[in-house]
């Protein structure tokens, strides 16, 4: 179903990519938009455990997007790292494909945003506090990824 690497000499291992999924604070989100248009945008997330976790508004455009269609693709770059060259850079990329879904679960929804608040806020207090403050205002969507791909890059 699935397309293989078509350079796979570049094609990390499965560990590789996720590891690049634990370390990395932002990737983009692409799903069907409106009229057949692909919807791509930024987003903070977290990985656990074969699944990409993000918050997210009540409403919107991507929202209406994951439930009209629930498949999407999710990309990250790792840091670039310069050549000796001392002009291009290697860095690794990874996309990840699968199915969306809102969590409804207040239970699960709370213990997700837990993981993303502790993730990107300082101290776990700023992560409760969030959670207390906004966590009834916000959605939270899984991507449950049924195909990974990676590649390490030099850019010339």
């Amino acid at each position: 179903m699935f397309r293989k690497m078509r350079r796979f000499k570049q094609q990390l291992t499965n560990e590789a990519c996720e590891q690049i999924l634990r370390d990395q604070k932002r990737g983009v989100l692409a799903v069907l938009g409106d009229e057949g248009y692909p919807y791509a945008v930024p987003m903070n997330y977290v990985y656990d455990n074969g699944c990409i976790y993000f918050h997210s508004a009540l409403e919107g455009h991507k929202l209406d997007a994951i439930r009209a269609c629930d498949k999407g693709s999710f990309n990250v770059l790792g840091e670039p790292q310069q050549a000796d060259d001392g002009w291009s850079y290697f860095f690794d990329s990874v996309t990840a494909f699968g199915r969306l879904r809102e969590i409804t679960d207040p239970e699960e929804k709370t213990g997700h945003l837990r993981k993303l608040g502790n993730k990107y806020f300082p101290n776990t207090e700023m992560t409760e506090s969030d959670i207390r403050k906004n966590g009834g205002r916000c959605a939270v969507i899984e991507l449950k990824i049924e195909h990974i791909t990676g590649k390490h890059v030099h850019e010339r």
